[in-house]
Formats: structure tokens, sequence, C-alpha cells
């Protein structure tokens, strides 16, 4: 062992530990000097300052986004309620048309039905008319046959005058 005069300290006690703590303070006052923790501080400040200035960004576009999403499904909203309203409008609408378009066509119907009646009526009542009219001119023409070969020229004439006053009353009677 060596002893130094007057300090009595043994060198050899002195390790490799006490250096690596000498290093140690002489690094960290070295870094305290150079203001390393403060430079150090104000990067981390600055950083979070800058993720604080992102998140509030972020923040901004997401309360936007949320406002966008909103207006869209609230016109999606209205589109879909105005689309229901027209498609229900529509149906009613159809269903009217079918409803009145039904009316018609029964009204239409009948309107030809009756009509058709009225026709086959009237036909019925010329037919009538025309086999009557008919029968008279064949009676009247028989008649007229019988009496002029059985009886004679006077009480022949008195005989269709009075045939033919007596077929004209009845065809009045007949037509009224």
């Amino acid at each position: 062992m060596i002893y130094q005069k007057g300090i009595g300290i043994n060198i050899m006690t002195i390790d490799s530990t006490f250096w690596v703590a000498v290093s140690f303070f002489i690094f960290f006052g070295g870094l305290i000097y150079l203001k390393v923790p403060q430079k150090i501080n104000e990067t981390l400040n600055k950083i979070i300052s800058e993720i604080k200035n992102e998140i509030d960004e972020s923040e901004k576009l997401r309360t936007e986004a949320k406002t966008l999403l909103d207006n869209a499904q609230k016109k999606l909203d209205t589109a879909k309620s105005v689309s229901d309203e027209i498609l229900e409008q529509a149906r009613k609408d159809s269903d009217k048309l079918m409803i009145e378009l039904n009316d018609k066509f029964h009204k239409s119907s009948e309107i030809k039905k009756n009509s058709a009646k009225d026709k086959i009526i009237h036909m019925k009542e010329a037919a009538i008319k025309e086999i009557k009219d008919a029968s008279v001119k064949i009676s009247v023409d028989s008649v007229k046959k019988i009496i002029t070969t059985s009886v004679d020229k006077s009480k022949l004439d008195n005989l269709f005058q009075k045939n033919l006053d007596e077929t004209k009353e009845e065809l009045k009677k007949i037509n009224s």
C-alpha cells in the first residue's frame, strides 16, 4: 500500500466504483452546466404543445365531421320521409284512379245495356207494328176479294167502308 504524506488515504482503496461515481457527477454537472435538462424540457414542452394542438385540431375535425354526419343523416331522414309520403300519395292516387275507372266502366256498361234494351224494345214495337200493318193489309185484301166475289157492288161498298172505319178505329186504339 502506498501512503501519501499527510493525506492518509490509501490509493488502492480507491477503486473503479469511486471513479464511476466521480465521472457520473462530472457528467451530470456538465449536463447541468450546458443547460441540457432545460433544453430537453423545452423540447418536450414544444412536442407536448404540438401534440395538444394536433389533438385540438383533430377534436375540431371530429366535431365538424359529427356535425356533417348529423346534417347528412337529417337530410337522409327527410328525403326518406318525403319519398315515403310520395309513395303513399301515389298509392292513394292509383287506388282512387282504379275506383274511378271501375265506376266509369260500370256506368258505361249500364248505359250501353240500357241503350241495347231500348233498341230491342223499339225494334220489337216496330216489328209488331209492321206485323199488324201487314196483317191488316192482308185482312183488308182478303175481305175485298171475298166481298167482291160473294156480294153485290152496293153492299160491298157499304161493307168495305164500314170495315175500313172499324180498322182505322182499331189502329188508332193500338197506336195510342
